[in-house]
């Protein structure tokens, strides 16, 4: 109601005052009525009747694929539909039947309508479409998605709508590629009274199981990642090692629950692991593998002389009356 009411108010005071006399810009003369048809006037007898209907298709097909996108959406009419409270296309049918009404026969009536109240009145509409509230959600939800929001913005206010989607699908795939190549890896710890394992990170309850070190790897191992992933574990162990409060340990479990594929480099990685644990005096388990049939097939293509467990399976459980956990390993591959 309150742009028809500033477009009413407007055109009154432009039309009282002379305020088109004084510089304020108004629409002017608008032209009454529908276009006529105009198939009539086609001429089928032209020499360039070919060139014209390849043209014709071409055009056609161009103003499709641009009507499509979405860079070429019209956000004031957008933005009306949505403050009109429409559900569904169908509201475009009202539209365009009030379009015509007013093209024959109140056109007239916007002769003296100022352009600034129609640019209030878009600046307004198009307010609407902000949803602050999304934005503050994202920077509480997720720092990275509020900054890929922020940038999108920044490219469609000072370039285009095209440049704001390519900033906006640029920044979303190289947040895909770190965390691919960076995937998360937490330690657990036990929930008292429970045999539930959780982030100690996360969870303040959660207690470290002594001489047992549980890390839990939040992704896919590949090539990307292999060295990364085998960094992070190794320094996750040289830290407990290193710690002379923490000396005891004994079992670095590996939970690979979250680990939905691993090619060869992250086999290599594990072996690695494997390796180095050896030379400490500690016994490594993976536990939770869903590539189980691969890695078993992996490792005893590699598997060495001397006899070693490189990928077990392992789990925690409580002695019955005691605090104290034990490993309770289940070897499912052992080489040698």
């Amino acid at each position: 109601m309150a742009p028809l009411t500033s477009v009413i108010l407007g055109s009154v005071l432009v039309y009282l005052i002379y305020a088109e006399k004084h510089g304020v810009q108004v629409i002017g003369h608008l032209k009454k009525g529908l276009n006529p048809l105009t198939v009539t006037e086609l001429a089928f007898g032209s020499p360039h009747l070919s060139t014209a209907i390849k043209t014709g298709i071409i055009t056609g097909v161009i103003s499709l694929a641009e009507g499509i996108a979405v860079g070429r959406s019209p956000f004031s009419r957008t933005a009306v539909n949505f403050n009109a409270g429409c559900k569904s296309a169908v509201s475009n049918i009202i539209m365009a039947t009030a379009v015509m009404i007013t093209l024959l026969f109140l056109t007239p009536l916007f002769h003296y309508t100022p352009f600034v109240v129609l640019s209030s009145i878009i600046i307004v509409a198009m307010l609407g479409l902000i949803d602050y509230k999304a934005a503050f959600h994202l920077w509480k939800l997720d720092k990275f998605d509020f900054v890929v929001c922020i940038c999108s913005y920044i490219g469609v206010v000072f370039g285009s709508i095209e440049i704001g989607l390519v900033v906006a699908v640029t920044m979303s795939l190289l947040r895909v590629l770190i965390s691919v190549a960076r995937p998360r890896t937490t330690a657990l710890g036990n929930i008292p009274n429970s045999m539930v394992y959780r982030s100690i990170d996360e969870y303040p309850n959660a207690t470290k199981v002594p001489g047992v070190l549980i890390l839990q790897i939040n992704g896919s191992i590949y090539f990307a990642n292999a060295n990364y992933l085998r960094e992070r574990i190794t320094r996750w162990i040289y830290e407990e090692v290193e710690d002379k409060l923490k000396a005891t340990l004994q079992y670095v479990i590996l939970d690979m629950s979250a680990v939905g594929n691993i090619d060869t480099s992250g086999i290599r990685m594990l072996q690695e692991i494997k390796k180095n644990s050896d030379r400490m005096g500690l016994k490594t388990w993976c536990t939770e593998s869903k590539s189980r049939s691969y890695l078993d097939g992996a490792v005893l293509s590699r598997k060495e002389k001397r006899g070693s467990h490189l990928v077990d399976q392992a789990h925690l459980e409580r002695e019955e009356g005691s605090d104290n956990p034990m490993v309770r390993a289940v070897a499912l591959n052992e080489l040698g």
